[in-house]
């Protein structure tokens, strides 16, 4: 029986971590996932875009969505990613994470084709709730990784002709103009999930938003410590959430990371920005603290110096302001977390040569 889908709390968009071969290191899974459940965690999002979706086979893809949810053992709930640019692989998936027990499937606008927001709700949200029954499906608006968007009116359709179905969104546009017009046009019913860690709590304590937690990033490295911090502001209690929220900062800016750096082409030194995406920060975090994470899967590769070192020196921020936050990985991946992070060569192997 699966867990029911209850879209509050801190979530944890789970990486999917690789052995030195590429392949899915399934004993790591195992105990990320046991780290989660242990710390607290409201729920696993597996096989969305901290999971490196875009390059997981098919088989891979359902084959992670399957081990969280035996993970997890009916105690927590899963989001299965199920989403896809192509509306038969989405109802495909949608049927797989309904039959492994999953409690509700996220399903991401569509990248690359870019239908309309009309085509997204009709051809896409619609299809998948007719082919897919009894499984409540979770829109994923995030424009930056899709280019297209469902838009707060046809959002607000779906939750209202069907709101056990379509009972929450997860919200990564970066515009709290947009999320305070879901919540107008959708009514109080709609669950918004943050999708950007940085913005939680802003999106919490905003009444026109009255969001009811996150899907999150960092809780892949401090579960614990967002799982009070969400639990604070939804008991009220905002002197609390903030104070965690500002030791945390120093990680939510580093869900991606951009850094510079210098070119020589033909005699000329042309500067470049890099921006490296969600999860290649995050895993090198992993990593560099101990925990087993691999590296991302090509094209994804490793981060320059400038932005190995932008995480790490956040890690030793945290360290220095709030140690109890990561004194648990160290506990449960037998790391020494301040010698690592004052170990250079440890840094060294995690940056680009």
């Amino acid at each position: 029986m699966p867990a029911a889908y209850v879209p509050q709390g801190a979530w944890t968009a789970l990486i999917t971590p690789f052995d030195r071969s590429g392949k899915i290191d399934e004993k790591a899974f195992q105990q990320l996932v046991e780290f989660q459940l242990a710390q607290g965690i409201d729920g696993l999002v597996p096989a969305g875009t901290t999971g490196e979706s875009p390059t997981l086979t098919w088989e891979e893809h359902n084959h992670v969505i399957e081990a969280a949810v035996k993970l997890a053992g009916g105690k927590k709930g899963v989001l299965a990613g199920t989403g896809s640019n192509s509306s038969g692989e989405a109802i495909e998936a949608t049927k797989h994470a309904r039959e492994a027990g999953a409690s509700a499937a996220l399903l991401v606008d569509c990248y690359y084709n870019k239908p309309s927001s009309l085509e997204l709700r009709t051809e896409y949200y619609e299809a998948v709730l007719a082919a897919v029954p009894e499984i409540p499906l979770v829109p994923y608006v995030i424009p930056g990784r899709s280019v297209t968007a469902l838009s707060a009116a046809d959002l607000a359709l779906l939750h209202r002709a069907s709101p056990k179905r379509v009972p929450a969104v997860k919200e990564a546009t970066g515009s709290l103009e947009r999320m305070r017009e879901d919540r107008a046009l959708a009514g109080a019913s709609l669950a918004i999930m943050s999708g950007d860690d940085d913005l939680t709590l802003t999106m919490m304590q905003d009444a026109k938003i009255g969001s009811s937690g996150v899907i999150s990033v960092m809780t892949n490295i401090v579960p614990g410590a967002i799982v009070k911090m969400v639990a604070a502001q939804r008991s009220g209690e905002t002197s609390k959430a903030n104070e965690i929220g500002k030791q945390l900062a120093p990680l939510f800016k580093l869900v991606g990371c951009a850094a510079e750096r210098e070119v020589q082409v033909g005699g000329t030194t042309v500067k470049v920005a890099d921006k490296f995406p969600n999860p290649v920060p995050v895993k090198t975090m992993m990593a560099g603290l101990g925990m087993p994470a691999g590296n991302c899967r090509k094209p994804i590769g490793k981060m320059t110096k400038p932005a190995v070192q932008a995480c790490r020196s956040a890690l030793q921020e945290v360290l220095r302001n709030a140690p109890e936050f990561l004194k648990p990985v160290g506990q449960a991946f037998g790391a020494d977390v301040a010698k690592r992070l004052a170990d250079d060569a440890v840094w060294a192997a995690l940056t680009r040569s």
